[in-house]
């Protein structure tokens, strides 16, 4: 049997008879089931199983049918099945199995059309693997050729006349088998003597007419090497690099797309036929920082001369086309944004899925590079359905012309049929695509805005989802050559976690981490991700990353902003942004015994903050006294277990650190705060002081309320549903039968993994100085927003500048320049 043949390569008829065969309680489809299950990729589960016995019901239906359409599905070998066949003791279907693969005909070698002279030699030749003893029939047209029938696999035409022209086609059989073959012309030429023919005569020969040449190419670009032979019988190719064969290679033209350091050194083609053997020259490839097919793209982009003038600079008289594009400078500029947004998604506390713990980790740190390339990212963690919509919905709404927007995943996710489905966290178990958001979706809502470039990054597993049957249709892409899929791992494979102490990591962000802000084209960038994660032992057979790509233009996350044909929709991106990172103000409660406590809030993510209580003051005849946070309102997640904890470890964050805070005189309680964005009115809470007399034994205790407003991403609402838009065309596409809110206010930049900010501090703020590392809000703010100085979008700002009323971002429309 071919090694590698897969389930899916049996027919229909083959399919239907062999499921009849496993049709059965005794030896049947349950326990090939089992036997399969050796393999994890194989193993089917319990909802699965029940969804094949229930084929019963169907007049029609085939539990035998359903798991070998499952198999296929995943890429299971016959190899494979005939061992556990076999393991089972299926007999019939053992031996019928082998008898049908035995008997199946498959074509190798297709005749090639040829160019004769007459009287010269015509070789026609068809090859065919199967059972022994294949007989094959030649037909010119519908006339059977008598003496080119049997069990040879060449038509020798001579010598060769004007009566031989036509086209030929061969039929390969055995028993009731039969297959055809391509057909194939012979067509005849006129020759002024031998010296004009390739081949007098009845001599065969093989003669190289193309070459492949020396090239040098950049990491990320298609390489492509040819060479071409006239041969008769026809010659066949074989690639080498570095003298070893490349297997895969076996055509006239090498292509390579997406080259990486791995592709340099020294290629050679081998030309063969029945008779003779030639080898190409050596081609040198080496991976140098321009692209030549790429430096004559830019020349033309960049509009030096109108097409006329281009085409005369580079097909000039006296001079070589390929020699002009050597030639040609350098890019003189670089590619910029007109602004830079993203969105970062964490799913890990599913109600019915397993818990994940990496995300929290790969959404922070993730976050923290990309603000530190200009981005204005929006961090979310444990997202619900309509959360996420809403979610991605506001983020469409932030894109724009010549914008970059990177959406990055991480948490369970399925594929099918080609569409890639993020699940939220209140999927069910047997969750359809309903349940999800479909990526693809996503991408076409983003083109609509004429990005610069889009960059989606998948942290989640891809095996097929076999509880969903319904092929998802997602708008027409247009070829806009800007899109970046990265996968961290491959079709119909998982995602894995490294656990590290006290926070695990992705395998994907641990090695895009470390590249991530690399000065170079995205593709390339992943790419090496990729070889990082292909030398590492521990994802060896286990984790690949896989890179989809049309970008054309060499673009990198590293691109600087260069608004001033975008000012006012940059303007409003930044005002947009600042809405939904706004904290609460720091503020001091002074308490009728003279105790004065200090409130500071910091946002560990854009839906996560955390709030700390200090004494500042106290009298000298109290002995003992601390504040204790209480009374949250149910919307919003507290672990009480966790809360007012002396260190923000035990508070539950894993992420910041008490290094960020100012050193103080007096130590703070901590109180962490999940799922703001689930928050329906104002913060409200209770501060509970607890205080001792210095004469007296007994603890005295009092309270004050303390209303914060919608603090960070709660004033964008996202558990309400969104209502149609009819104030702007532009946001009246629908997501995943989702409509576009009419009130939006989304923001991206830089949710603030360690947002403690001074207050004094942002009102000098410059864009340059958002990678600086935040501290905590302690002191008063002063006012921020005096017109007409540009907002910064790089800090979290106090929240009593900004009202709560709902801002519409229909509003800002007229803002937008095109």
């Amino acid at each position: 049997m071919e090694e590698g043949k897969s389930i899916g390569s049996l027919t229909e008829q083959v399919l239907n008879r062999l499921s009849k065969m496993l049709d059965n309680s005794i030896c049947g489809w349950r326990q090939l089931a089992n036997a399969v299950s050796e393999q994890p990729r194989f193993r089917c589960s319990e909802s699965e199983l029940t969804c094949c016995s229930l084929q019963v019901l169907s007049a029609a239906g085939s539990p035998g049918r359903t798991l070998l359409a499952r198999l296929a599905d995943r890429s299971c070998s016959l190899d494979f099945l005939l061992h556990c066949l076999r393991k089972i003791d299926h007999q019939e279907a053992v031996h019928y199995l082998t008898y049908t693969e035995a008997e199946l005909i498959q074509i190798t070698l297709q005749p090639q059309n040829q160019q004769a002279t007459v009287g010269g030699r015509v070789v026609l030749t068809c090859r065919a693997s199967g059972p022994p003893g294949l007989s094959y029939q030649w037909f010119r047209g519908k006339e059977e050729i008598l003496d080119g029938t049997g069990s040879t696999a060449e038509l020798v035409l001579c010598p060769s006349a004007l009566v031989h022209q036509g086209p030929y086609i061969c039929r390969v059989h055995h028993r009731e088998n039969v297959v055809f073959s391509q057909w194939a012309h012979v067509r005849f030429v006129q020759s002024a003597g031998c010296s004009s023919t390739l081949f007098p005569g009845s001599v065969s020969g093989l003669h190289v007419i193309v070459q492949p040449k020396s090239k040098s190419v950049s990491e990320g670009d298609t390489m492509l090497l040819e060479c071409s032979a006239e041969a008769n019988p026809p010659a066949q190719y074989q690639w080498f690099h570095n003298m070893e064969p490349l297997t895969q290679h076996k055509t006239r033209s090498l292509k390579i797309p997406c080259v990486t350091t791995a592709q340099r050194g020294q290629y050679k083609c081998k030309m063969f036929n029945l008779y003779h053997e030639a080898w190409s020259d050596t081609a040198t490839v080496t991976i140098g920082p321009s692209s030549i097919t790429e430096a004559s793209w830019v020349e033309v982009d960049r509009g030096r001369g109108s097409p006329q003038e281009v085409h005369r600079s580079t097909y000039g008289a006296g001079s070589h086309p390929l020699q002009q594009i050597v030639n040609a400078p350098p890019p003189a500029k670089l590619f910029s944004a007109t602004d830079k947004v993203a969105l970062l998604i964490g799913n890990m506390n599913y109600h019915y899925h397993t818990q994940l713990c990496a995300p929290i980790a790969d959404v922070h740190e993730l976050t923290n590079l990309l603000r530190q390339m200009d981005f204005k990212v929006v961090s979310l963690l444990d997202l619900n359905w309509q959360e996420m919509h809403s979610a991605v919905t506001e983020f469409l709404l932030l894109l724009d012309k010549g914008v970059y927007g990177l959406l990055y995943f991480a948490g369970h996710g399925y594929e099918n049929f080609g569409n890639s489905f993020m699940v939220p966290i209140d999927a069910p178990a047997s969750y359809t695509s309903e349940h999800c958001l479909c990526v693809q979706n996503v991408l076409t809502r983003m083109q609509e805005k004429e990005t610069g470039l889009n960059v989606l990054l998948l942290d989640m597993c891809r095996k097929r989802n076999l509880n969903d049957d319904i092929i998802v249709q997602p708008g027409l892409l247009k070829v806009t050559a800007n899109i970046v899929f990265g996968y961290a791992t491959c079709v119909d494979a998982e995602a894995y976690e490294v656990k590290r102490e006290d926070v695990s990591n992705g395998i994907f962000i641990s090695f895009l981490k470390r590249r991530v802000c690399e000065d170079e084209k995205v593709t390339v960038m992943l790419d090496r991700v990729g070889e990082d994660m292909g030398r590492c032992q521990i994802t060896q057979g286990r984790q690949a990353l896989e890179l989809r790509s049309n970008l054309s233009e060499r673009r990198s996350l590293t691109d600087q902003i260069q608004d001033s044909e975008c000012s006012a929709s940059h303007s409003a991106r930044n005002l947009q942004w600042v809405v939904a990172h706004v904290l609460p103000k720091s503020r001091c409660l002074e308490f009728d015994c003279g105790v004065k406590v200090q409130l500071g809030f910091a946002a560990e993510f854009s839906n996560i903050m955390v709030i700390y209580t200090r004494i500042l003051e106290k009298p000298k005849e109290i002995v003992s006294c601390c504040a204790h946070l209480t009374d949250f309102p149910d919307d919003v997640a507290i672990d009480l277990k966790k809360s007012n904890q002396e260190t923000l470890l035990e508070a539950g964050s894993l992420l910041l650190i008490n290094d960020n805070l100012p050193s103080p005189e007096v130590p703070s309680l901590y109180t962490r705060i999940r799922c703001l964005q689930r928050l329906k009115r104002e913060l409200t809470f209770a501060v509970c002081l607890q205080y001792t007399y210095s004469n007296m034994d007994e603890e005295i205790q009092e309270r004050q309320t303390v209303s914060v407003g919608k603090p960070l991403v709660s004033k964008l609402n996202l558990h309400e549903p969104r209502t149609p838009s009819t104030s702007s065309a532009s946001s009246s596409f629908s997501l995943d039968s989702f409509d576009v809110p009419e009130v939006s206010f989304f923001t991206s930049v830089g949710s603030a993994s360690n947002d403690w900010s001074y207050q004094t501090q942002m009102a000098s703020t410059t864009p340059a100085s958002s990678r600086s590392a935040n501290v905590p809000e302690e002191t008063d703010c002063h006012e921020l927003f005096d017109a007409p100085q540009p907002l910064v979008a790089s800090k979290s700002l106090p929240h009593t500048q900004i009202n709560d009323t709902n801002f519409k971002f229909s509003d800002m429309y007229n803002l937008h320049s095109h």
